[in-house]
């Protein structure tokens, strides 16, 4: 393992308690500049750990609740006339931070959410006929209740071809929630949590990610996976060009998570669901996403 990212993973564990796995895949996602949704019933803990990661990573932190009345410029801010000065300001909104948190996103309108798309793609917003640069690094995470659940509008997939990864955190294992039960406190310690990496750390980092080496033979298996799903007949469209760099840029992280400087076909397998899932859509209106990404693994083989 990466000392630097175990660093990590331990500052965030000992308030997402259980859950190193989700801990590092959502650290891969960070480190190949991709953009998280995590979807779980409420009470989960998917606050807690979004604003874990960003004080691990001493960045700047905002949430903003999305509920059914908030409107784009909640969200951007807005140009408000001065008396004193005669001068339309603009006053930013939280989505100038490092990190913005989107807490609960598919219960706002569809306008509202929209209101992201240029942030997440270009890190950059326009108001009022004005182009505004964001923060560098700049992250949503965003969080959404399953789309049974009262009050929820489905994220249309455009925008959900914006998030890099989704993750589910799942119900807490039973030594796990015997901790909770006898009076853990992780928001206790997410408030004396401390950076785990410096800024020059982490831009050193996130550089590495890019020179993990991938030999011709891994490409080719990623590429089999990303045909699989276009022509293999067990989704109604197949993974964008944009998918399937996000999938290598993750598997390249994925081997730099545990010390790699070269990708195996087994980091494209461990990242290959939680990247791609919320991308695929399979011939039946049931068919969960999840087990369509486990399809083409298996019908994929990694030799060709």
């Amino acid at each position: 393992m990466n000392p630097l990212t175990e660093r990590i993973v331990a500052a965030v564990g000992t308030v997402l308690l259980g859950k190193d796995d989700r801990i590092r895949l959502a650290l891969a996602c960070m480190l190949a500049r991709g953009h998280l949704l995590i979807e779980d019933l409420p009470g989960m803990g998917k606050t807690t750990f979004a604003h874990a990661l960003a004080t691990a990573l001493g960045f700047s932190y905002k949430r903003v609740q999305f509920t059914s009345d908030l409107l784009p410029t909640d969200i951007l801010g807005a140009h408000i006339f001065d008396p004193e000065t005669r001068r339309f300001n603009l006053h930013p909104g939280p989505i100038f931070t490092q990190v913005l948190l989107a807490d609960e996103i598919n219960r706002t309108s569809p306008k509202t959410q929209s209101a992201l798309l240029e942030a997440m793609e270009e890190q950059q917003v326009s108001i009022d006929g004005k182009t505004f640069p964001l923060p560098d690094p700049f992250f949503v995470i965003a969080t959404q209740n399953p789309l049974h659940q009262a009050g929820t509008y489905p994220l249309p997939e455009s925008q959900l071809d914006r998030f890099l990864m989704r993750l589910s955190l799942g119900y807490p294992g039973p030594g796990t929630e015997r901790r909770l039960l006898e009076g853990a406190e992780p928001r206790e310690d997410l408030a004396r949590m401390q950076p785990a990496v410096s800024p020059e750390e982490w831009a050193r980092l996130q550089g590495e990610v890019a020179a993990v080496h991938a030999a011709g033979s891994v490409l080719d298996y990623l590429q089999r996976l990303i045909d699989c799903s276009r022509h293999g007949g067990v989704c109604h469209w197949g993974l964008s060009p944009r998918a399937a760099v996000g999938l290598t840029r993750t598997a390249r992280a994925w081997a730099l998570l545990h010390g790699r400087r070269h990708l195996v076909p087994e980091d494209i397998q461990a990242v290959f669901g939680p990247v791609v899932a919320h991308r695929l859509r399979g011939p039946e209106s049931t068919s969960h996403t999840g087990d369509i990404a486990a399809r083409i693994l298996d019908r994929v083989d990694v030799l060709g």
